[in-house]
């Protein structure tokens, strides 16, 4: 109904020639007997509209001018008018006509018969290009109605769950109020570790949805042409990036996120970070920098490093509302451990909240204001990392944390910087093979590799995944890790039987991430929430590197 034309010619036999001259052409045509009848067959779908001109100053043109005017936002329905030649300018008000029909071609009589088929090919692919914004328009608002309708879901669960856990947390406290400190310790960990999983497996599927999301809406931002919709999806865009970093947040808190250690320069990372620091708690504060002169190196992940530190820093220039003086330094007491500190002379915290500071979604600050992940996600990191986080803090004198991580050997020059020479190279038409259960996220890669130049196969499932690469073997293999039936690692292992030299990459937002990195190197794991750079990344050094 949608990709029909409407024919309207009151006079002679024009509407039976167009008929016969578009039905060559594989087009299904509508003859209609007035501007009416026109109309009711707009409301119940078209493509296209050829109209000659004395029959639309002939029939009432009422309803079609109030259906044209009442279009939704996203159509503009194409009209074909063939007009009589004419010597001079066309009466002003068959000009007013063809103003009020908008988007309409003129084509003057006599019309070769190419001539008139080519304008109807046109008109039919603008209006196939206007249902394909709909259609976008329309999924976009479905993903926003999902996240919504997940993010109300998440908040229910979490406050049954904290509910659940606090009640349990309070009568096993009373049971064990004389035994050592030791043994609270033990209970607060076990308590960590419980949210943790329930915290990392919402992120799972949050990964997803945020991959989907703001993919589609980089996709729709690059080709749209039109500048409000290019702002009005990097506005979504900015917003599912902050969804994004709230994931990543609660995955460092679950420990469900892989860290890649590393021996990493303290001081290097610390003075790289003062511009940031800057602009973060802005120019109220002053930052004051008190390094160890040893330069101490420590083993840990730069990047949650850094996190880390940014995140005391504002929980800091938050308990200095009116400015203050924020101290960060580094230290090495010991031959095994090196000491990051950020103090500042805040109003710190009440000691019968220090026990709780540590506890995920536990704030001080006011609702709207914070997440209540911070310290618990550097709780997480400092485990992860094998080291240790402590806190002091006094009211109206200011609160230190320290954090404790393990200490490294410099890491070697001639270490540095093999990842960058992966492969500038052009893109060819390498054969891609997309091993995804989530139809959304599958679309979205396989769109993504499509359009950077890409031969592109895909299986909803490892079974149907490993068919292909028997059948016919891919140069590259993009896969999920958690799947029905056999997970990423289950079709990488089998798909290195059949294809053993065959570069693989691992796209996951949360997985057994030790049975993964004892599958498939670190750099070839792809996280979610991904961008299209990111993919692109990863399939070029994957490609370069391999055999």
């Amino acid at each position: 109904m949608e990709h029909r034309i409407l024919l309207l010619a009151l006079r002679g036999r024009d509407s039976q020639i167009a008929q016969r001259l578009l039905a060559r052409g594989g087009h299904e045509c509508v003859i209609c007997a007035s501007g009416d009848e026109m109309t009711e067959a707009l409301a119940a779908g078209a493509g296209a509209a050829l109209v000659t001109e004395e029959s639309l100053a002939e029939t009432d043109r009422h309803k079609l001018m109030d259906w044209l005017a009442a279009q939704p936002p996203w159509s503009d329905f194409p009209f074909i008018l063939l007009a009589t030649k004419r010597a001079g300018r066309r009466p002003r008000e068959a000009a007013e006509v063809l103003s009020k029909l908008g988007n309409v071609v003129v084509l003057e009589r006599p019309v070769h018969g190419e001539t008139l088929a080519s304008a109807v090919e046109a008109a039919l692919r603008a209006r196939r290009r206007q249902y394909e914004a709909r259609r976008h328009l329309e999924e976009l608002k479905s993903a926003e109605d999902t996240l919504r309708q997940l993010n109300s879901t998440l908040e229910a669960r979490i406050d049954e769950r904290t509910n659940d856990l606090s009640r349990a947390n309070n009568q096993l406290m009373q049971e064990i109020a004389e035994r050592e400190r030791a043994q609270v310790a033990l209970v607060q960990s076990q308590k960590m570790d419980a949210m943790g999983q329930l915290t990392g497996g919402i992120a799972h599927d949050f990964n997803n949805l945020l991959t989907v999301i703001g993919g589609n809406l980089e996709l729709i931002g690059r080709r749209t042409t039109d500048e409000r919709i290019g702002r009005l999806a990097d506005y979504a865009r900015q917003a599912s990036e902050r969804a994004g970093k709230l994931t990543r947040q609660l995955l460092a808190f679950s420990r469900s996120q892989r860290l890649i250690p590393e021996p990493v320069d303290v001081n290097a990372l610390l003075r790289g970070m003062d511009d940031l620091l800057g602009r973060t708690i802005g120019p109220l504060y002053q930052i004051e920098m008190q390094l160890d002169p040893s330069d101490p190196w420590a083993m840990g992940d730069a990047n949650q490093m850094e996190l880390a530190v940014l995140n005391l820093a504002i929980n800091a220039r938050d308990a200095m509302a009116t400015g203050g003086r924020l101290t960060i330094s580094s230290e090495a007491p010991a031959p095994d451990s090196v000491l990051i500190r950020v103090k500042d002379n805040g109003t710190g915290i009440p000691k019968h909240l220090l026990d709780r500071v540590f506890d995920p979604f536990f704030t001080t600050k006011p609702i709207g204001k914070g997440t209540g992940l911070g310290l618990s996600q550097v709780y997480g990191l400092l485990q992860q990392s094998g080291g240790s986080v402590s806190l002091d803090s006094a009211e109206g004198v200011g609160t230190t944390v320290t954090l404790r991580f393990p200490a490294a050997r410099p890491a070697l020059d001639e270490a540095q910087g093999t990842a960058a020479s992966t492969a500038d190279s052009g893109v060819g038409r390498e054969r891609v093979l997309v091993v995804e259960d989530d139809d959304g996220v599958r679309r979205f890669i396989v769109e993504c590799l499509q359009s950077l130049g890409y031969a592109v196969s895909q299986a909803a499932g490892g079974v149907e995944g490993l068919e292909h690469i028997r059948s016919d073997p891919p140069e590259l293999l993009i896969v999920d890790y958690a799947m029905p039936g056999l997970n990423g690692v289950d079709v990488i292992n089998e798909a290195r039987r059949t294809a053993p030299s065959l570069p693989i990459i691992l796209a996951t937002g949360y997985a057994d991430m030790d049975a993964v990195h004892r599958t498939i190197d670190p750099s070839r794991v792809l996280r979610k929430p991904f961008q299209i750079s990111d993919l692109e990344a990863a399939v070029r050094g994957a490609l370069a590197a391999a055999p």
